[in-house]
């Protein structure tokens, strides 16, 4: 049974509309951080036993910067808006080292390959990462709404760091996107004759301001379970979207199918996606738009794995 303490963690997280995602990812590093610290309440301790915790993650655990930060940023959560402590001035401490490592990018026979051994909402999902630049659960997410399709355009509302953004849209997507349409809404229609149900979720405080909107078309997810389950932290009976881990399941599935021997995942055909619009002569703020990247020193990073070949560089064993 979750002791009382977590339990107010974690109304404080649901007040503030923070995703599922964020909720299992703070609670997990703030039991973490209660054991290491053999079970002590996190009133008990101060800027030194935070300190020590996120050095061991750095040298014992060997954890990324991204794991480091993640684990930080619960425990300021923790202490600023749980525990209401001020004044928290953390030293200087062991931050864990970044590998230098290059994104894994598929040359375009590949992606067409890995394509054609995806079906149905499963191939959109892949169209919309590789055509479109968005991550996996940006394509999860997508409403009825975002998708335009006279413009071309995706409206992503729920991005990283609650960032929004308009992407580009292949028109070759069109057709499947069409029939997706289509059985968003008769996923809706069965939906509003079914007792319970408490409407689609909305992101953020949305909800309050719009109660009528979870039981529009409009807002009901792109990409839908094909059922309705009931919410475990409000307990309401909604169609959920669809599962990402399915997504991914069937990506790898289709990469082996495809026989394609580099590390795959959905994320590399949002990196495939940068990297071949830059092959195509889009400037690096462009495509830094595309992706929703707040600094383009991210996006520079596409810019080291250009697929030049050998044109761009002549070996010296070419003059012997």
């Amino acid at each position: 049974m979750p002791s009382p303490f977590i339990e107010s963690v974690r109304t404080h997280i649901r007040a503030r509309n923070y995703s599922r995602r964020t909720e299992k990812t703070y609670i997990y590093w703030i039991v973490y951080y209660i054991r290491f610290h053999r079970m002590a309440h996190p009133e008990t301790l101060g800027d030194q036993d935070i300190v020590r915790f996120l050095e061991f993650l750095a040298v014992q655990r060997n954890v990324t910067p991204a794991t480091q930060k993640t684990a930080l940023n619960a425990l300021m959560f923790l202490y600023k808006q749980v525990l209401k402590r001020e004044g928290i001035c953390l030293p200087e401490f062991v931050r864990a080292s970044k590998e230098k490592k290059l994104p894994v990018v598929l040359t375009r026979p590949e992606v067409r390959s890995l394509l054609d051994k995806l079906q149905g909402e499963y191939r959109l999902c892949a169209e919309l990462m590789y055509g479109s630049g968005l991550r996996l659960m940006e394509v999860c997410r997508l409403r009825v709404k975002d998708i335009d399709l006279d413009k071309l355009s995706i409206f992503v509302r729920e991005g990283k760091g609650r960032k929004q953004r308009v992407t580009t849209l292949a028109e070759s997507t069109v057709p499947a996107l069409k029939r997706q349409l289509s059985q968003a809404r008769i996923y809706w229609e069965e939906d509003r004759l079914a007792v319970p149900w408490d409407g689609v979720s909305l992101p953020f405080a949305l909800e309050r301001k719009l109660p009528r909107a979870p039981f529009e078309y409009a807002w009901q997810y792109l990409l839908s379970s094909p059922r309705r389950s009931e919410d475990p932290r409000s307990g309401k009976v909604r169609r959920h979207h669809i599962y990402d881990q399915s997504v991914q399941r069937a990506v790898r599935r289709a990469v082996i199918a495809a026989e394609i021997h580099k590390p795959a995942s959905c994320h590399t055909l949002r990196h495939s996606f940068a990297t071949h619009l830059l092959e195509r002569g889009a400037d690096i703020r462009t495509v830094q738009e595309q992706l929703g990247h707040s600094d383009v020193r991210t996006t520079e990073i596409y810019t080291h794995v250009l697929n030049r070949g050998g044109r761009a560089v002549i070996s010296p064993l070419h003059d012997l």
